[in-house]
């Protein structure tokens, strides 16, 4: 039975207060008393079916043992027996195939049917053994567990006071059909309805301590979490004003040299007005650029991985940036095992890879080479672009990867954060694994694939 649903029944503003904003979902999803899923509903209620089927197969088992005192269990009482196992276990089977929870009503209603049932199936066993030491009376303990782990203390109470008069109703009735009266059985009575009431408090009790430890706790992870949001939230509107900042002054620099160019050219003519025409088309053609980047930063595409050759990305990679670094003397050297595949969009890994090699073309030195390798590392793909050239400064590393960050004059500063939003995207990550002199290397690690490489339509 869903705990704090019963809870709402008996104490509505502490049931209100539990739920908000789905705290026992998100923080006791199966686990608490107090969890309102099904599957915490499933688990309580199996346990108590369980539980009182267990207890009740003992309780026949150890009659038809000692039937030598008791007597050997009658017919009307192990059809009885059974009759209440059949139902158990049907309740059993309906209670797994729920597909929702039940509505407040409907649990207070089992919860007391139960109880009821439960109390009724002890005294009918009980006057079925015809014994005055009946052990049937240790089913009672089952309704009184159940209220206590489920209800307040006056209800508890209430179901206790049921359990100790029928248990003394029973002695009595049973010196009426049985004279003479044994006043000890009266003693007896007293003894057990005096264990009922403590089994029923003490467990009520450890079950309110319980519930006041996870409300604490409860409230405790829940200021956390607000917290967190605004934590969260103002980070956000930070980043913005960062970002912001960045992007207005990254802006206002070739806005203004088109500006001053084009004033100027108006006051000149022949060739010095081409020159400040074509200084203006330059900062208009960077400016271009400057925005599609920002735009492929501040809006990636979500990635369509597929089974990818590594081998044949690195080696498209290399043709494609071979005519641009060898004009500043640059080689591209590329080898990734032949069997190596990955499972990521080709195309965003073509993007980063370029990305990873034109920023190492600006920092390596002429007549080197920029090596680019692949390996398998544990469950990825690691893909390294190596150059040489001095290291980047200390101060610097921190910061390659944030946006508009650049030492470079006509830089963006969005290269290396787009290659690593682009590998984070496919689980992976893009990290500076070395910097020393003229070694400096930057690593991308990509989910490995098990898949085969579909073949190319001819």
């Amino acid at each position: 039975m869903s705990v704090d649903l019963i809870l709402g029944l008996c104490a509505p503003s502490l049931f209100l207060r539990f739920r908000d904003k789905n705290v026992f979902k998100k923080l006791y999803p199966a686990l608490s008393l107090l969890a309102s899923d099904l599957a915490s509903f499933k688990r309580q209620e199996s346990i108590f079916v369980a539980f009182n089927l267990l207890l009740l197969f003992t309780l026949v088992f150890l009659h038809h043992l000692f039937a030598s005192f008791w007597g050997s269990p009658s017919r009307p009482l192990v059809f009885a027996a059974l009759s209440v196992f059949v139902l158990g276990v049907l309740e059993l089977v309906w209670v797994q195939r729920l597909s929702a929870p039940l509505r407040p009503r409907s649990l207070a209603a089992l919860t007391w049917g139960s109880i009821m049932v439960n109390l009724g199936v002890a005294v009918l066993l009980l006057a079925l053994t015809n014994h005055e030491d009946s052990p049937y009376f240790v089913l009672m303990l089952v309704p009184i567990l159940e209220a206590a782990l489920r209800f307040e203390l006056l209800p508890v109470l209430g179901v206790v006071a049921v359990a100790d008069l029928s248990l003394f109703f029973w002695v009595w009735r049973h010196y009426q059909i049985h004279p003479p009266v044994e006043i000890g059985e009266y003693f007896e009575a007293g003894t057990t309805s005096l264990m009922f009431v403590m089994a029923g408090v003490v467990v009520w009790l450890l079950v309110r301590g319980l519930r006041e430890r996870e409300q604490r706790l409860a409230n405790n992870l829940l200021e956390l979490e607000r917290t967190r949001g605004r934590l969260l939230q103002e980070e956000r509107l930070s980043a913005v004003g960062r970002l912001s900042s960045a992007i207005a002054h990254e802006i206002r620099n070739p806005v203004s040299m088109i500006s001053s160019s084009i004033a100027t050219a108006k006051q000149l003519s022949g060739p010095e007005r081409e020159e400040m025409f074509e200084i203006a088309s330059q900062e208009a053609s960077r400016l271009v650029q400057m925005t599609t980047e920002f735009l492929s930063y501040a809006r990636p595409h979500v990635p369509e991985p597929v089974a990818t050759s590594v081998a044949d990305t690195l080696s498209y990679v290399a043709d494609a940036c071979r005519a641009h670094v060898s004009e500043r003397g640059i080689q591209i050297q590329a080898s990734a095992p032949e069997d190596l595949v990955a499972q990521v969009d080709p195309g965003q890994v073509q993007q980063a890879l370029i990305d990873l090699i034109m920023n190492a073309a600006d920092g390596a030195v002429s007549g080197s080479a920029i090596l680019l390798n692949a390996h398998p590392l544990n469950q990825h793909v690691c893909i390294e672009v190596e150059n040489s050239g001095e290291p980047i400064p200390e101060q610097d590393v921190p910061l390659i990867f944030e946006p508009f960050f650049t030492t470079k004059p006509h830089g963006t500063g969005l290269g290396l954060a787009i290659a690593r939003n682009i590998a984070r995207a496919h689980g992976g990550d893009l990290v500076l694994s070395g910097n020393e002199p003229q070694r400096i290397r930057f690593s991308l690690t990509l989910p490995v694939s098990t898949k085969e490489v579909p073949e190319q339509k001819a």
